[in-house]
């Protein structure tokens, strides 16, 4: 049996991606995205970490659609629940 919290889908970015570096020299990046499949606001926040969050900070921007893998999670902050996305695996998606 395969693991039930692994998502994979094409989303759209829909904001510029944040970098930031923690003390220990470990880089991240983390931005929201939507689901264009799905009608409403289907928003989650996508988190890349390493190499994979520099190159992600530097490649795409708002508009563009990706194909990501990852590990789908849930944030509970008070009075919301966020959705969020560790992305193992990242892929351009070219429309047309």
């Amino acid at each position: 049996m395969g693991d039930t919290n692994y998502i994979g889908g094409i989303v759209k970015v829909l904001e510029v991606p944040k970098h930031k570096v923690l003390k220990d020299n470990i880089s991240f990046t983390e931005f929201r995205v939507q689901f264009p499949q799905f009608r409403g606001s289907k928003i989650i926040n996508l988190v890349f970490w390493g190499k994979l969050a520099s190159d992600v900070a530097n490649y795409y921007q708002v508009n563009d659609y990706i194909l990501v893998e990852g590990y789908l999670s849930t944030i509970n902050k008070k009075p919301l629940k966020k959705v969020q996305v560790t992305v193992l695996k990242v892929f351009t998606f070219v429309l047309g």
